[in-house]
């Protein structure tokens, strides 16, 4: 990989997120020191970053931190000039959730509700939680049942219908589907845990975000008729939703980390056979096993809801459309209010 990168003693350099070589965190200094003697190592880094020095920019081989290039590139001078992808060893599952979980837990909270997703991450990173729930909510109790259980630092969101509507018109704006009631449901849940993260002072979220599609985590894959198949096409349309989630939490100056979206976990996930990880009517064994060593037992074997109907975000979505005379179409209400917002 050719630059324009010159050895200098500073270089004009800005970072968001956080780069990894082999399993060892880079300081700045480090990161500095390398794209000046040697700027084609980026190529073989990992993380969670964006990253411009001189006129190059570069993404994490996943895309998980937003950007202006594409998800794993270097771009120099306006075109791609390398590709990056990050080659760790070969690790258990296990080994490669505790490296991913470890690499991210030296700042930050995790986004908590008591499902063996979060609750693995929590009870591997010992961070602060927080919880979204409406006020009685099965994610607002579950999840202070969980903590209390696993000993973890947790806070509590509990948003009024009036913080909701609010909510509501401001992830509208952001979104890539806003008039999807199920996007925007997910969104907005997803506002008051960034929302709780800056009050406590973080702009790292450490989330679940693509256990379900490695691991077969969503009700259908029960009865889907090609599992395998089914998980590839969740996994790749995951990106969407990383959009939706970040664009979310950016409103608070926030980005969500995401440690099974790690290099490591995605390897060791994708060995494992599609029927290995829904079977006997238990979704995400692989997962559980995992957590059965980590966690208690009782809530990694815990089912639970979908986090906007969990926390009854979703609920009170409905509620709002009712009250505004949209009776039986949330996606209508929806539509007036990205209409409102976007002055159409």
């Amino acid at each position: 990989m050719a630059t324009n990168c010159r050895i200098r003693e500073r270089l004009d350099m800005n970072l968001k997120g956080w780069i990894e070589r082999d399993g060892v965190r880079l300081s700045p200094a480090d990161l500095e020191r390398m794209l000046n003697k040697e700027p084609e190592a980026i190529a073989r880094c990992g993380g969670e970053f964006l990253l411009a020095w001189d006129d190059c920019t570069s993404r994490d081989a996943f895309g998980i931190m937003p950007g202006p290039v594409p998800p794993g590139t270097v771009c120099c001078g306006g075109r791609e000039i390398a590709r990056i992808a990050p080659d760790p060893p070969p690790c258990t599952l296990e080994e490669a959730i505790v490296t991913a979980v470890d690499l991210r837990s030296d700042e930050g909270v995790v986004a908590f509700s008591g499902g063996v997703d979060s609750a693995l991450i929590a009870g591997l990173a010992r961070l602060p939680c927080i919880a979204v729930g409406i006020e009685g909510s099965h994610d607002a109790v579950w999840a202070a049942k969980a903590a209390r259980l696993m000993g973890l630092d947790l806070k509590v969101v509990t948003p009024t219908e009036e913080e909701v509507l609010e909510a509501l018109f401001r992830v509208v704006r952001v979104i890539p589907d806003p008039t999807n009631p199920v996007e925007a449901s997910i969104a907005t849940t997803l506002f008051f845990a960034a929302a709780g993260a800056r009050e406590l002072g973080h702009t790292r979220i450490l989330a679940g975000q693509g256990a379900d599609e490695l691991f077969g985590g969503y009700a259908r894959y029960l009865s889907s008729p090609d599992l395998a198949a089914e998980l590839e096409r969740d996994l790749a349309d995951h990106e969407r939703q990383r959009t939706r989630d970040q664009a979310v939490a950016a409103l608070h100056g926030a980005y969500f980390s995401m440690p099974y979206l790690d290099i490591r976990v995605v390897r060791a996930a994708r060995a494992i056979p599609a029927e290995e990880k829904v079977r006997g009517g238990v979704r995400k064994r692989p997962l559980r096993v995992v957590a059965e060593r980590r966690i208690p037992v009782e809530i990694a074997r815990a089912e639970k809801k979908a986090m906007q109907y969990g926390s009854g975000i979703w609920r009170t979505i409905q509620r709002l459309a009712r009250t505004n005379g949209y009776k039986k179409s949330v996606q209508g209400y929806l539509t007036e209010i990205s209409r409102a917002e976007h002055d159409i």
